[in-house]
């Protein structure tokens, strides 16, 4: 798959080696933006479309994993995360990965290794992004972050896409009440019922279409997409 240049987030504290990367990157003919605290690095995720985030796990404001997590929630599409660290000990690896990283990075690294390495992330991501998931009538499009029951456009918010795409990834599975809190909000969810309310819309949305009773609530479990049955007639 031939891609052109790609859009990096670069977020690192450390001035010098940001400005390293981002002067590498911007050599090949990329763009690269910089936020040096996580606070900025997930608005910047949330309001613009990276192909690929460049991560440092230690930030002055907010943990580097609450960070991915916060991204991965929120960002307008699934963006790769590529962590840079200077530990490198299985236990810090592994606790990136468990936060939601696609890929590892210990300092100091080659830049051309880093540059490979988005390459890379960019790639599978695109493969994601490409992709159609099928339940029934429903056809859910990631790249462009819709839907269609039988080809009829379903009417979704951004909470509703984000769940009906962790609905779709699991059918026939169910999926719990707890991994739906996250998908939405990451690790800080509000402490009001605001899930409820967005499955509530999203259920109506999937009515309006003629694909009611999709959603599944299976007691103690969670919630489950479902084809809806064939008609008899």
């Amino acid at each position: 798959m031939k891609r052109g240049p790609l859009r990096v987030l670069v977020v690192e504290d450390h001035a010098t080696i940001a400005c390293q990367v981002v002067a590498f990157l911007e050599g090949l003919h990329w763009e690269a933006d910089h936020a040096a605290g996580g606070a900025l690095a997930i608005e910047l995720a949330t309001r613009e479309a990276y192909d690929v985030v460049l991560l440092d796990l230690n930030l002055p404001d907010i943990d580097g994993i609450e960070v991915c997590r916060a991204i991965q929630a929120r960002a307008p599409r699934n963006v790769p995360v590529l962590m840079l660290t200077a530990r490198d000990a299985f236990e810090d690896k592994a606790r990136g990965f468990t936060g939601g990283a696609d890929d590892y990075l210990t300092k100091p690294f080659d830049l051309r290794e880093l540059a490979l390495r988005c390459e890379a992330l960019a790639r599978r991501g695109q493969l994601h992004q490409d992709r159609e998931i099928r339940v029934g009538p429903l056809t859910l499009r990631v790249r462009d972050r819709c839907a269609l029951v039988d080809g009829t456009p379903v009417a979704l918010t951004r909470a509703g896409f984000t769940l009906l795409l962790a609905l779709c990834e699991a059918s026939p599975r169910a999926v719990s009440r707890s991994a739906l809190l996250h998908a939405l909000w990451g690790t800080h969810p509000p402490d009001s019922d605001a899930l409820k309310s967005h499955l509530y819309a999203l259920r109506k949305a999937l009515e309006k279409t003629g694909a009611a009773d999709m959603i599944a609530t299976i007691p103690q479990l969670g919630y489950r997409l479902q084809a809806p049955p064939e008609s008899d007639v």
